[in-house]
């Protein structure tokens, strides 16, 4: 579904899926820009646009969930949107991991899906420099996105052959094993994100914590 929509739109349906998926629409910004690698794979898309439209479409969503949290502070957390990624008591652990970690909360945030909406704009709310928080981000999508991107593009011939087969069997099962799959695959990413930040904000020991303003 996501596929024939960017291929129908092309580039700038694809820059629409992914700002639509920054601000809540239930779509993991993985699956538009593997979508894009498969068509450029398949001439449907060029890739030299493909590639950067996905790194800029990926980083303007990012800008708005930050200018949000830098815009409204916790206010923010009233906004309909936002309170379903975010809770006050998560906010509190996030900000916690940034006085402990500052903006590297950001780099390994960006790749954890079900964590980097909240930390990008638990950065907005605690304050983080703008450059710092771009320069984190920047940094993880110029590697993340070509490396998501460029295996799409690499394996789509393969990949086309595994869905071939997927298609022989039973409906049913199929499905279930894509939901349960999926199901699985993002419970894990949520609880790894929330130990890996939970690890991040624990006890900042003696003296005055860091600001993540310096």
């Amino acid at each position: 579904m996501i596929e024939g929509a960017i291929e129908y739109f092309s580039y700038g349906g694809l820059l629409i899926v992914l700002l639509l998926g920054s601000l809540g629409l239930p779509i993991p910004e993985e699956v538009p820009i593997v979508a894009a690698g498969m068509l450029s794979h398949q001439q449907a898309m060029r890739w030299w646009l493909a590639l950067p439209t996905c790194m800029v479409g990926v980083f303007a969503g990012d800008l708005i969930l930050y200018w949000a949290g830098r815009h409204w502070g916790e206010r923010v957390l009233d906004q309909a949107l936002i309170g379903r990624l975010l809770t006050r008591a998560r906010l509190e652990q996030i900000q916690a991991g940034y006085r402990r970690r500052g903006v590297l909360i950001v780099f390994l945030a960006r790749n954890v899906m079900g964590l980097r909406a909240a930390a990008f704009v638990g950065a907005g709310v605690g304050g983080l420099p703008f450059w710092k928080f771009a320069a984190a981000d920047g940094a993880a999508i110029g590697y993340g996105v070509p490396l998501n991107f460029g295996l799409a593009y690499l394996f789509s011939r393969h990949l086309h052959a595994v869905l071939a087969e997927v298609h022989r069997v039973e409906g049913w099962i199929a499905l279930l094993v894509v939901v349960g799959g999926g199901a699985w695959i993002y419970i894990t990413l949520r609880r790894r994100g929330d130990r890996a930040l939970a690890a991040a904000a624990g006890p900042l020991g003696p003296g005055v914590p860091a600001d993540p303003r310096r």
